[in-house]
C-alpha cells in the first residue's frame, strides 16, 4: 500500500508573480518524497484547470499564459494516487497584474524665485502599478534620495536658492516593477524675479512731489501772477 504522501510545494520556476499582460509562466507542483505514480492537479482560485500524471519522481510542469484580469489570483496544486480519495494540497502562489507607468509631470507653485527663497518641487505620474520610485534631477545630477510613493501622491522637494547656477534645467524619473519602463519628466526652470532698487521709491517720490509743485504753479498763476501783472500796466 503506498505510503501517505505530504503536502506538495507549489513553485514558481520561469516568470514572476508580477505579471504583464500575455507573460508566460511556468509552475512546478512536486510531493516529494512519494511513491509515483501521482497525479497533480492545478487549481485556480478553487477550479480545477489542469492535471497530470507523473510515473516517477519528477515534478508535474504547467504552463501558463496570462492574457486577461481572470487569469491572476491565487494557485494550489493537489497530489494524489490515482484510484485514491483525498489527496494534499500546496502552498498558495498569487499572480497579480503590473502596469507601467506614464511619463511623469514635474511641476513647481512658482515659476520665477530669486536668491535666497526657498521653492519646492513636486513630480508626479497619473498612471502605473504602486509604489512608485521618484528621483530629481539638475542637468545629469541627482539632487535627492529616490523617493519611493505608496499611494498616488506625488514626490516632493525642497530646494534653497542660493545662486545663479540654481537656475539650471531640473527633471525627474520615475519606474516601478514593470521591467524596463523608467520615464523621464519635462524639464522645468526657474526665472530670476526682479529684484526692485532701493532707490526706485525715493525717485517715484520725488518726481511725484515735482509734478505737484508744478500743478501748483499752474493753478496760482490765474489768482497770483495775472494780477500782478495787470497792477504793474
Amino acid at each position: 500500500f503506498p505510503e501517505m504522501l505530504p503536502n506538495p510545494k507549489l513553485v514558481l520556476v520561469q516568470g514572476t508573480l508580477n505579471v504583464v499582460m500575455k507573460q508566460n509562466v511556468t509552475l512546478s507542483c512536486l510531493s516529494e518524497p512519494g511513491s509515483p505514480p501521482v497525479r497533480y492537479t492545478l487549481f485556480k482560485h478553487n477550479q480545477q484547470i489542469s492535471a497530470l500524471n507523473r510515473s516517477d519522481s519528477t515534478p508535474a510542469l504547467f504552463t501558463l499564459t496570462i492574457s486577461s484580469a481572470s487569469d491572476v489570483g491565487e494557485y494550489k496544486c493537489k497530489a494524489e494516487y490515482n484510484n485514491s480519495s483525498g489527496g494534499k494540497y500546496s502552498n498558495s502562489l498569487n499572480f497579480t497584474f503590473i502596469e507601467p507607468i506614464s511619463k511623469p509631470v514635474l511641476s513647481s507653485p512658482t515659476s520665477q524665485a530669486k536668491k535666497g527663497q526657498n521653492v519646492t518641487l513636486s513630480c508626479f505620474s497619473e498612471n502605473g502599478s504602486l509604489p512608485i520610485t521618484y528621483l530629481f534631477f539638475k542637468g545629469k545630477q541627482n539632487i535627492s534620495p529616490q523617493k519611493t510613493m505608496q499611494k498616488r501622491e506625488a514626490a516632493v522637494i525642497s530646494l534653497f536658492i542660493d545662486s545663479l547656477s540654481d537656475f539650471g534645467t531640473y527633471k525627474c524619473k520615475a519606474n516601478n516593477s514593470f521591467p524596463n519602463n523608467t520615464k523621464y519628466s519635462n524639464g522645468f526652470n526657474f526665472t530670476l524675479a526682479e529684484e526692485r532698487s532701493h532707490s526706485q521709491p525715493l525717485i517715484i517720490s520725488l518726481g511725484l512731489i515735482l509734478l505737484l509743485l508744478i500743478i501748483g504753479f499752474a493753478l496760482a498763476i490765474p489768482f497770483f501772477v495775472i494780477p500782478l501783472y495787470k497792477a504793474s500796466e
